[in-house]
C-alpha cells in the first residue's frame, strides 16, 4: 500500500519502467455513471494531473471484448479489456470485481500494456485469457499480470446451484464464505488462468468487502456506505 498521505492511490508499484497503481475511496469515485458525474469527472482530473496524463477509460459490459487501445478513437470503447503500446495510461473500473493489470516487452523491447476488468461473468467468458492472447498477438515476449483487489473467496456468497455449476470445469474457483456458505474464489480462478496463459503473476492482496478504502458494491448495498468505482491503472 502506497505511503503518500497526499497519493490517490491505495496501492502503488514501479518496476522498472512500468508502473501499476489502484486508486482509494477516499481519491473518490471515479465512474461517471455512478452518483455525481461531475464530481467522478472531478476526480479524474485530479488522477491525471497525479499521473502527468489522462487515463483512459473502457465502457465496462462484464464481457470478455478485448479491444485495441491504439485505434480506439476519444470516446470510451465498448469493451472489457483494452491491449496498447502507447504511452497512455490503461485503466478499468471496479468495485468487487477483479482489476487486472498487464505488462510486457516485445522483442525489439518495446512496451506493451493491457488492463482487464474480470468479475465473474467476464473471467467464466474468458477475457484474461484473451487479454493475455492480444499481448502476444502484439509480440510480447513475457507477461506479467498483476491482480488487484477484489471481493475474497471469504466474502464473495452465492447461491449453491451456481458455485455446483461454475466449479465443475473450474475447480479453483470453489471456495466457503467466512460464516460456511457456497462463495466463488475469483483471485485463485483468475491465477490459475494468467498462470495457465504463461504469464507471471502478482497478487495484490485486498478484499473490497472488508476494506473501508475500497469501494465495493456488496458492501453498499448492505450497508449503505457510498457507492462508488475506483481504477486501477497501468501505464510505462
Amino acid at each position: 500500500m502506497t505511503g503518500d498521505v497526499d497519493s490517490p492511490f491505495w496501492w502503488s508499484d514501479s518496476t522498472g519502467d512500468v508502473h501499476v497503481a489502484f486508486t482509494s475511496a477516499e481519491a473518490g469515485n471515479v465512474a461517471t455513471h455512478i452518483g455525481d458525474s461531475q464530481a467522478a469527472l472531478t476526480n479524474r482530473a485530479d488522477l491525471a494531473q497525479h499521473l502527468g496524463a489522462a487515463p483512459r477509460f473502457l465502457d465496462q459490459v462484464h464481457s470478455a471484448e478485448v479491444c485495441d487501445a491504439d485505434t480506439a478513437g476519444e470516446a470510451a470503447p465498448t469493451a472489457d479489456a483494452w491491449v496498447g503500446t502507447a504511452s497512455a495510461p490503461l485503466a478499468v473500473l471496479v468495485a468487487d470485481c477483479l482489476p487486472v493489470l498487464f505488462a510486457g516487452i516485445d522483442r525489439d523491447h518495446r512496451p506493451i500494456t493491457a488492463a482487464a476488468h474480470a468479475g465473474r461473468q467476464g473471467l467464466l467468458a474468458g477475457v484474461l485469457e484473451r487479454t493475455a492472447a492480444a499481448m502476444r498477438a502484439r509480440g510480447a515476449q513475457s507477461v506479467t499480470a498483476w491482480i488487484g483487489p477484489g471481493a475474497c473467496g471469504g466474502c464473495y456468497e452465492v447461491p449453491a446451484d451456481m458455485l455446483e455449476a461454475v466449479a465443475v470445469n473450474r475447480p479453483s474457483i470453489a471456495s466457503r464464505t467466512s460464516w460456511g456458505t457456497p462463495a466463488l474464489n475469483l483471485r485463485a480462478e483468475a491465477r490459475t488462468v494468467l498462470e495457465s496463459a504463461g504469464a507471471d503473476v502478482v497478487d495484490v492482496p485486498g478484499c473490497t468487502i472488508e476494506d473501508p478504502q475500497l469501494f465495493s458494491h456488496r458492501r453498499s448495498q448492505r450497508t449503505g456506505d457510498p457507492q462508488g468505482r475506483f481504477a486501477g491503472i497501468v501505464w510505462f
